[in-house]
């Protein structure tokens, strides 16, 4: 840049080559000898007779001498005259050549800022535009965060509606199984991921004020450079000839707050530098975002799968034992109507057993009331007393095993109750996991729409 040291030497050099100044040869001046002869005598202008007319008067060799010295003051006059204007001449030639090549090296100094500016300029220009279109990408990545996080409240939804809906479950099914672990493990998960995409939300928005805090330093730095290289230019531009030139005395001061060409490019570098660190920053932001939302994706769909085959599982865990219970039930109601049937039987055989007992009582009441001696314990009565013996132990045998198939039966019709009550109760259970819970499962975002894209 112009008025750097090597300039300003170059400069100096070429002033110390400068021609030598050309001068009139002083030439020697004729030297008037006078010689005066003294006329002494008696007749002469000096005796006494004159002595009244020369009283004023100067003598021929003074007059001769005034005219030489007259001659000898113009001759050097002129030489005096011609030397000055040698010098004059000489000395305008040379304040020419060095206001021309003052000028020109102003203008050089001039057009070597101006590259230096436009360098500088060039270099915030595309500063500007690479934060500018980074700060972009990284609010696209923000609006991905967004749309994640609000996305991930459909699946806690879900999660918290199952688990609500398993509340609704009957005993001894309302346990805390594998399926409700899982539960309980994703609406975790679910909270901790709306948690992690809050907090780098809210990292995005302060690095894109960062980047756009930056963008406004570069251009404002990048206005001045324009504005600088808009006057520099129009101050190379001016000529000899430029009409638009005048005087400006103050103008040759330096400024107290004016920069050093080192702290001008340092404060330009400066403000690059931060500029490249925050778009380093928000490109380091905007690939842990995209790592962050992956991850998240990932796990809430490899959870949403564990929490589907532990509901699958139970399901068909719970299929299985209804249709054991089902096929109990048959047996019991096969039992139970076996068992009516006996009883049936057995009170028929008791009832059948009446008539003959009526018989062998009723004759030996009638014998009871013979007369005197004819009340003898003949062979007949023998035999009907061990009728009624022997149809008395069987029609108790009838009896007791008609209580015992009655017990029988009644705690058929308790296990058939509890069995009937057991399968609706897996009914209820089979309606809540297969029938609410997962059939509201199948809403569940797809992982593009979990990785925040719509």
């Amino acid at each position: 840049p112009a008025g750097c040291p090597a300039a300003m030497a170059q400069a100096r050099g070429r002033l110390a080559k400068e021609p030598a100044l050309q001068t009139v040869p002083v030439s020697d001046l004729p030297v008037e000898v006078c010689e005066v002869a003294l006329n002494t005598r008696p007749d002469s202008s000096s005796g006494l007779a004159a002595a009244g007319f020369r009283t004023a008067k100067s003598l021929p060799p003074e007059w001769h001498q005034s005219h030489a010295a007259l001659y000898h003051k113009a001759f050097a006059g002129c030489e005096q005259a011609q030397r000055a204007r040698a010098e004059a001449k000489e000395l305008a030639e040379h304040a020419a050549a060095t206001a021309q090549r003052a000028q020109q090296g102003s203008t050089a100094a001039l057009g070597q800022r101006l590259q230096d500016v436009h360098f500088w300029k060039a270099e915030l220009l595309k500063e500007i535009e690479d934060l500018d279109a980074e700060t972009g990408l990284l609010a696209a990545q923000k609006l991905r965060l967004e749309s994640a996080l609000d996305v991930t409240t459909l699946p806690y939804a879900i999660a918290t509606d199952n688990l609500q809906c398993r509340e609704r479950r009957q005993s001894p099914d309302l346990v805390c199984d594998e399926v409700e672990k899982e539960l309980l493990k994703e609406a975790e998960l679910i909270r901790d991921i709306q948690e992690l995409l809050r907090r780098t939300l809210l990292q995005a928005v302060n690095q894109m004020r960062l980047n756009r805090d930056h963008k406004e330093v570069c251009e404002r730095d990048w206005s001045d450079k324009v504005e600088t290289y808009n006057i520099d230019d129009k101050c190379g531009r001016y000529s000899n000839q430029s009409t638009n030139i005048r005087f400006h005395p103050s103008s040759v001061k330096f400024e107290e707050s004016a920069s050093t060409p080192e702290t001008w490019a340092k404060f330009s570098h400066d403000n690059i530098y931060r500029a490249e660190q925050e778009k380093l920053a928000s490109i380091n932001l905007r690939v842990l975002i995209d790592n962050i939302l992956h991850d998240v994706s990932r796990d809430l769909r490899a959870q949403c799968d564990a929490v589907n085959e532990a509901f699958a599982k139970h399901c068909e865990e719970l299929d299985d034992t209804k249709h054991k219970l089902e096929y109990h039930l048959k047996n019991i109601l096969k039992e139970i109507g076996d068992q009516e049937a006996n009883i049936a039987a057995l009170k028929q055989a008791v009832k059948d057993k009446e008539a003959p007992m009526k018989v062998a009582q009723t004759r030996l009441y009638d014998r009871s009331f013979r007369p005197n001696v004819e009340l003898c314990r003949d062979e007949a009565q023998f035999r009907l007393t061990s009728e009624v013996e022997a149809l008395t132990e069987p029609i108790e045998s009838l009896k007791k095993k008609l209580l015992e198939s009655e017990q029988s039966l009644a705690n058929l019709e308790d296990t058939r109750m509890n069995l009937e009550k057991e399968i609706a109760v897996k009914t209820n259970s089979i309606f809540i996991d297969r029938q609410k819970c997962m059939a509201h499962r199948i809403h569940y975002p797809v992982v593009l729409k979990l990785a925040g894209y719509q």
